[in-house]
């Protein structure tokens, strides 16, 4: 069975209530990152296509409208399909071919495909698109129309995790639901998982019906934000303050990282903003390069200065003459 495309909401990053600016402005920022000529990681050409399916069909009011209403069938349902069935040409097909099939046809007044949006949002999210797809692709469901078994639908939730705790993965329990439809899983969240990614639990979804096989669950990553880091795909941004004369002097300092604490060196001569790159200490990528950790210095004093501390200062001022408000 082919694999279904992934949502291009999802694709992109935004939500189905995104405006075309937010669309456009993902699309190039996402571009920019995972353009063949800039990302050499195995799988950045197949993203970057990705990225231009989704936003063509994005990016354009009218195909974007049929998305919505279709899901991923939009290819396959006939634009003048709405016209048709609002000018009553459905109606009357139906008829003829519930009185074309006898005993066995499926009548004109039957039942309608549901589309199953398996990404759409919180559990079982469902769109009756109003498209009789029996009627546009054959049966779906052997001779004479009759249904068998069918799987359970996928659903879907959100899985929030701190940065600590998407940075180590690792076996966890959670909790969805409440009251009597509680229920615990116990989730392998892979190292490095980050904002977006789904971990699907296979089996978990919606039952089946006629014995078929349930769906899957699909736990969709949030992670929360956070007091320190800053996360920007992969890499990990956190403030380092320092003193002034570590700042001048220049000096080794430690720095909070997801994993506990690292080692930085402060070149001497720093300012605040300057940015630190600690190589390979943001988000892991398993199979992949992982992301960098940028510490940003800010230069920090006494809030309130010691006499001896205070003396020094004013020694400070007077000895020298850099004044960092000079052009």
């Amino acid at each position: 069975m082919a694999q279904q495309p992934r949502d291009y909401y999802e694709a992109l990053g935004v939500g189905r209530g995104a405006s075309a600016d937010e669309i456009q402005q993902a699309y190039r920022k996402l571009a920019r990152h995972y353009h063949p000529d800039v990302n050499k990681e195995p799988a950045a050409e197949e993203r970057f296509k990705e990225l231009n399916e989704a936003y063509s069909v994005l990016s354009d009011p009218k195909t974007r409208a049929r998305y919505d209403r279709y899901g991923p069938a939009f290819r396959q349902v006939p634009e003048d399909y709405d016209e048709r069935v609002a000018a009553g040409a459905g109606a009357g097909r139906g008829a003829g071919r519930g009185a074309g099939r006898g005993a066995g046809g499926r009548q004109g007044g039957g039942p309608r495909v549901r589309v199953a949006q398996d990404f759409g949002e919180g559990f079982g999210g469902f769109q009756d698109a109003g498209v009789d797809f029996e009627d546009l692709f054959g049966s779906m469901f052997g001779a004479g129309g009759a249904r068998g078994p069918v799987r359970g639908a996928d659903q879907e939730a959100e899985l929030p995790l701190t940065v600590e705790e998407a940075h180590r993965g690792g076996r966890r329990g959670v909790t969805l639901g409440g009251g009597d439809g509680e229920r615990t899983y116990q989730v392998n969240i892979p190292r490095g998982v980050v904002d977006g990614q789904r971990i699907r639990l296979a089996g978990e979804g919606g039952r089946g019906s006629q014995d078929a096989p349930a769906g899957d669950l699909f736990l969709r990553v949030r992670i929360t934000p956070h007091s320190r880091f800053r996360l920007d795909g992969r890499d990990i941004h956190v403030t380092l303050p320092v003193t002034p004369w570590e700042a001048a002097l220049g000096a080794t300092v430690p720095v909070t990282t997801p994993e506990g604490t690292a080692k930085v060196a402060v070149p001497a001569g720093s300012s605040s903003g300057r940015r630190l790159r600690l190589r390979g200490e943001g988000m892991p990528h398993p199979g992949g390069t992982p992301g960098d950790l940028y510490a940003e210095l800010r230069i920090t004093v006494p809030p309130e200065p010691t006499p001896r501390e205070r003396e020094a200062f004013e020694q400070l001022a007077a000895a020298s003459d850099f004044d960092p408000r000079r052009p």
